[in-house]
C-alpha cells in the first residue's frame, strides 16, 4: 500500500434501544488495501431488537460488497431496496443505509437513503459538497430518493454520519419537542472542534451518543449510532529488532532510526549496543522487573522503549492475539510495546537479519523463533485485526 498524506481515523459508538440486548443498528468498515480504499456502512433497522438488527445487518452487508465492487449508486440502492421486505403499513424498506467510499487521497463518495444526512467539517467549520438527488425508476422503487455527493479529502477533514436515534433523541420532550435535530447536532460538533481543533474521532462520537442518550432521559427510546471519520496526521511507530546482515551495515540502521519521524522501539540488547555505538547515545539499564517472563527494560535518549528481542516480541504476538476489549494490559515490557502499537496508526519494522546463532540451540525452548517470524506475525495480526498499517524493512 502506497503512504498518503493523511490517515483515517474511524470509530463508531452505539447504545441500544431501552430494554433491548441487540442493536437494530448495524456498523461495517472495510478497509480495500490494494486499491488504497475504506468502505463504510451504517445501516438502521426498522424497529429495534433481533428483527431490526438481522434486516441492518443484511443491508450493510449488500452494501459493503456492492460498494467494493465499484458499482453505480443506483444500482446499489435498487439492488438493497429490491431485496428487503417492505412495511406493509408505511410502504417504506425495512432498512435505511449510508454508504461512505474512501479512495484514500483521492475522494470520497457518500451514498445516503433515509439516513441523517452526513456532517462533513473542513477544518472547524461544516463543509457543503454539491449534494446530487436521484430519483430511482424501477417499478418497485419509484419515486424514492437517494442522495449522494462526492469530494476531495483533505487533511482535517471529519464526517460524522448518524441514525436518527441521534437527531430524534428527546422527541416530545419540553426542551426538544421535535427531537435535538441536525443543526443542533452540528453546532454541538463545531464547538467541540473549536474547543479542541485535534479532538479524535473517538470522543466526537462518544460525546454525541451521550448527549443522545441524556436527551431520552438516559432510557434510549431508539437504537442510536454515531460514526465519526477524521482525516489527521497519521501515528507513527518504529520497531527496530536484530543486526544487519552485514556489519558494515550498522550505519545504515542507525541512520534509520535517527531520521524516522514518531515513536521508537528498540527490541533486543545486540540491536541496542549498535545503535548506542552509533548514534553515541548511553545505554542505562533498569533493575525493575515488571514482568517475571522477561527481562527489564532500559534507556536511550530519544528512544521511547528499549527492551530484550526474540522472547518479547514473542510475547506481544500471543497477547496480541488474545486481545480483544476486555484486555487489561500489566506493566511489563510487552505491555509497554502493546500500548504504544495500540496508539499508533503506521507502524514500521526494521529487522536486521543476522541469525544469531543462541536461537538455533535445540536445547532452548521452541518459543524461541527466528525474529523475522514473530515479525511477520505481528504484522499480519495488526493488519487483519486492528487495521493498522504495517511495513517491514529488511537490512
Amino acid at each position: 500500500m502506497k503512504e498518503v498524506d493523511f490517515h483515517i481515523e474511524i470509530k463508531c459508538e452505539q447504545v441500544n434501544h431501552s430494554g433491548e440486548r441487540i442493536c437494530g443498528d448495524v456498523f461495517m468498515t472495510e478497509r480495500v488495501n490494494e486499491e488504497d480504499r475504506t468502505i463504510i456502512v451504517l445501516s438502521d433497522g426498522m424497529g429495534h431488537g433481533v428483527k431490526a438488527n438481522m434486516l441492518a445487518t443484511l443491508t450493510a452487508t449488500m452494501a459493503l460488497s456492492f460498494t467494493r465492487e465499484h458499482k453505480e449508486v443506483e444500482r446499489i440502492a435498487e439492488i438493497i431496496m429490491n431485496t428487503l421486505p417492505v412495511c406493509s403499513e408505511r410502504k417504506m424498506s425495512y432498512s435505511t443505509f449510508t454508504i461512505i467510499d474512501i479512495i484514500h487521497d483521492e475522494e470520497v463518495q457518500i451514498l445516503e437513503f433515509d439516513n441523517p444526512a452526513a456532517l462533513i467539517l473542513r477544518g472547524k467549520n461544516v463543509f457543503q459538497p454539491e449534494w446530487k438527488c436521484i430519483m430511482l425508476s424501477s417499478e418497485r422503487n419509484a419515486g424514492k430518493e437517494i442522495v449522494t455527493c462526492s469530494f476531495k479529502p483533505q487533511k482535517e477533514d471529519r464526517i460524522i454520519v448518524c441514525s436518527d436515534g441521534i437527531t430524534q433523541s428527546g422527541l416530545g420532550s419540553a426542551k426538544y419537542p421535535f427531537g435535538w435535530g441536525r443543526e443542533k447536532m452540528a453546532t454541538e460538533v463545531e464547538q467541540l472542534i473549536y474547543r479542541d481543533p485535534a479532538i479524535s474521532a473517538d470522543t466526537i462520537a462518544s460525546r454525541l451518543i451521550n448527549i443522545a442518550v441524556q436527551n431520552d432521559g438516559y432510557l434510549p427510546k431508539d437504537d442510536t449510532s454515531c460514526a465519526s471519520v477524521y482525516f489527521r496526521e497519521p501515528r507513527k511507530l518504529m520497531i527496530c529488532s536484530g543486526p544487519p546482515y552485514e556489519q558494515e551495515k550498522d550505519m545504515k540502521l542507525a541512520d534509520s532510526v535517527r531520521n524516522f519521524k514518531g515513536k521508537k522501539v528498540i527490541c533486543g540488547a545486540t540491536t541496542a549496543d549498535i545503535i548506542s555505538r552509533e548514534l553515541e547515545l548511553p545505554i542505562e539499564d533498569s533493575f525493575e522487573f515488571h514482568d517475571k517472563e522477561l527481562p527489564p527494560i532500559s534507556y536511550m535518549a530519544s528512544i521511547d522503549l528499549v527492551t530484550e528481542g526474540i522472547l518479547t516480541l514473542g510475547k506481544v504476538s500471543r497477547i496480541l492475539e488474545k486481545h480483544n476489549d476486555q484486555t487489561r494490559l500489566g506493566k511489563g515490557p510487552a505491555d509497554d510495546i502493546i500500548r504504544l502499537i495500540l496508539q499508533t496508526d503506521e507502524v514500521h519494522f526494521t529487522i536486521g537479519t543476522r541469525i544469531n546463532i543462541a536461537h538455533q540451540d535445540p536445547s532452548l525452548p521452541v518459543e524461541l523463533e527466528i525474529r523475522r517470524t514473530v515479525i511477520k506475525r505481528i504484522a499480519s495480526i495488526l493488519k487483519k485485526k486492528f487495521l493498522k498499517e504495517t511495513h517491514i524493512q529488511y537490512i
